[in-house]
């Protein structure tokens, strides 16, 4: 059974925060995310540099993303940051203001 870190909705953690399990975010982070997977679920802020394999944003991210997957914005997400991913989805209605860069993995697959 896959363990996940759950950063509750009265938590914040201003630092770095290594996890080789999923992360879910309900709270606030600052500083910087290493994960297997980053959940930043509605309501909960981060402002960091996260390195992940999937990151799925439904509250608020400012900083930079690098996933080697997914990166999924949702309807209710709102994103300030630079994101670099193979696979990126912005829903209809997310927020978002920054630079995307795909062009990094679809290298790496064609070799």
């Amino acid at each position: 059974m896959e363990q996940r870190t759950t950063i509750g909705p009265t938590i914040e953690i201003d630092g770095d925060l290594v996890s080789e399990d999923p992360v879910t975010v309900q709270g606030r982070i600052r500083g910087t995310i290493e994960a297997n997977a980053l959940v930043v679920e509605s309501g909960a802020h981060v402002d960091a540099t996260v390195q992940a394999e999937s990151v799925e944003v439904s509250g608020a991210l400012d900083g930079k993303v690098e996933a080697s997957g997914r990166i999924e914005i949702t309807a209710e997400g709102r994103v300030t940051a630079d994101l670099a991913g193979p696979r990126i989805v912005i829903a209809d209605g997310a927020q978002f203001r920054g630079h995307i860069e795909m062009d990094k993995w679809r290298d790496k697959e064609r070799s």
